[in-house]
């Protein structure tokens, strides 16, 4: 009899392997549960990014339209104010010199209130800049601090001479006026060059394209599309309210960025055509005008050597002329006020023109007295009356660049806070609208 035999051994059933967890996240995925996560999630991070993004170029914007009403604006004022006083001061002390003995009294206050603007502008100046650009020698502003007040002591001893009656007098009257021509004006020309570009940048800056924010905008919708879509052929539902709020509200938020930003445009393109730019070629004629006014009273102070002045007149009158034909056909569209001034100045220069002529004659022809009184009269008026037209028509185009950058800025507010706002309502929506189907799957 054999012995019996063991049962063979049992072994026991293989333990399934415990997936991993990004393999269990990845089937997930896969899941509608899954994807309406992944579109929650993307919705949110995209509303959030695109309402973050929107708002802070709303606000560079903002800031632009803020710097050209509060500091590039104004300062660039400054500085024409600046230059136009100096040069200005420079034109009247010499026909005050030109007098002879105490000048009138009208010709000394003006000389006084030119040089009590160009220094209030110069503060303006200063007060606005860093202190390192008062310690560089060679900026605008210390050589204006610095060079000022010695023109100034300049005109007072040519002054204190003059009244004696003895010739030493022209020498520091020359002296000063070079003093001004060589490094003052200049340095004011660099003021107003800097700041003018300085401004000129804050316009950019308001006015570039919002091409960034539409297209973030636009993703941020065909996003919600394609959410949507899904939901509504997974769930046969044909609208999700959460959806609709999140769609409506980017599209809110989007089509007010459009409007505002356009709105913004046009007047930051108004504030350069007929402001910024229109008063940079009226500066640019008034400089031209007080350039010849100086070297006209300074061909009479050189009493017979100033042939270099007269010929700096004539330069100085033929770009006058032009400027005032172009600033004219700029003005001739846009702003009927600033064209009549333009006229009404280039009438009065052809007049000048034809008493600085009877002004030469008097003086070549050996009647000093007889020059320097048509120099300091009818010269003087039709002078005048150039510069004063000017002076307005560039009082009009500041009004106008100032109205259109307040109504630039104006045409933003509360477009900053309404961005973030609509952007939290988009995440809300998407949020909501989606967990509703979500709850659905427990």
């Amino acid at each position: 009899m054999s012995a019996p035999t063991a049962p063979p051994p049992v072994r026991p059933a293989p333990v399934p392997e415990r997936r991993g967890r990004v393999a269990e996240l990845r089937e997930l995925s896969r899941t509608t549960p899954g994807v309406l996560i992944k579109f929650t999630a993307a919705l949110v991070v995209a509303s959030v990014l695109v309402g973050v993004f929107t708002a802070i170029s709303v606000q560079s914007r903002a800031q632009a339209l803020d710097n050209l009403a509060t500091r590039s604006g104004p300062l660039s004022v400054a500085a024409q104010d600046l230059y136009r006083s100096l040069s200005d001061a420079d034109a009247t002390s010499n026909s005050a010199f030109l007098s002879g003995g105490l000048e009138p009294a009208a010709v000394r206050t003006r000389y006084e209130t030119d040089l009590a603007q160009a220094e209030d502008a110069l503060a303006i100046a200063v007060a606005a800049r860093d202190p390192a650009d008062l310690a560089d020698p060679d900026s605008p502003l210390s050589i204006l601090s610095s060079q000022l007040t010695v023109y100034a002591g300049l005109v007072e001893t040519a002054r204190a001479y003059n009244r004696q009656g003895l010739p030493v007098g022209a020498a520091y009257q020359r002296e000063a006026s070079t003093l001004m021509r060589e490094k003052l004006l200049p340095a004011a020309e660099r003021l107003y060059d800097n700041e003018t570009a300085a401004l000129a940048e804050d316009q950019d800056r308001a006015a570039f394209q919002p091409v960034i924010e539409v297209m973030l905008g636009l993703a941020l919708l065909v996003l919600l599309f394609y959410a949507q879509r899904f939901v509504r052929r997974r769930t046969q539902r044909r609208l999700n309210v959460g959806l609709v709020v999140a769609t409506g509200a980017t599209l809110v938020s989007l089509l007010w960025v459009l409007i505002a930003t356009i709105g913004v445009l046009g007047r930051v393109e108004t504030s350069r055509d007929e402001g910024s730019e229109l008063t940079n070629a009226l500066v640019d004629a008034r400089v031209d005008g007080l350039a010849a006014r100086r070297a006209e009273t300074l061909t009479l102070v050189a009493r017979g050597s100033g042939a270099a002045f007269e010929e700096a007149y004539g330069k100085a009158r033929a770009a006058l002329a032009g400027q005032l034909v172009e600033a004219q056909s700029l003005s001739a569209e846009s702003n009927s006020d600033v064209w009549g001034e333009l006229r009404a100045a280039i009438i009065d220069e052809s007049a000048w023109q034809q008493v600085h002529t009877q002004v030469r004659q008097a003086d070549d022809g050996g009647d000093y007295t007889a020059a320097v009184q048509l120099a300091n009269s009818a010269a003087a008026e039709q002078f005048d009356n150039v510069d004063r037209s000017l002076r307005d028509a560039i009082a009009n185009t500041t009004a106008i660049f100032e109205r259109e950058v307040s109504s630039a800025s104006s045409a933003l507010t509360g477009t900053v806070v309404g961005v973030i706002l609509l952007a939290l309502v988009t995440a809300a929506g998407a949020v909501i609208g989606i967990w509703q189907r979500l709850k659905e799957y427990r």
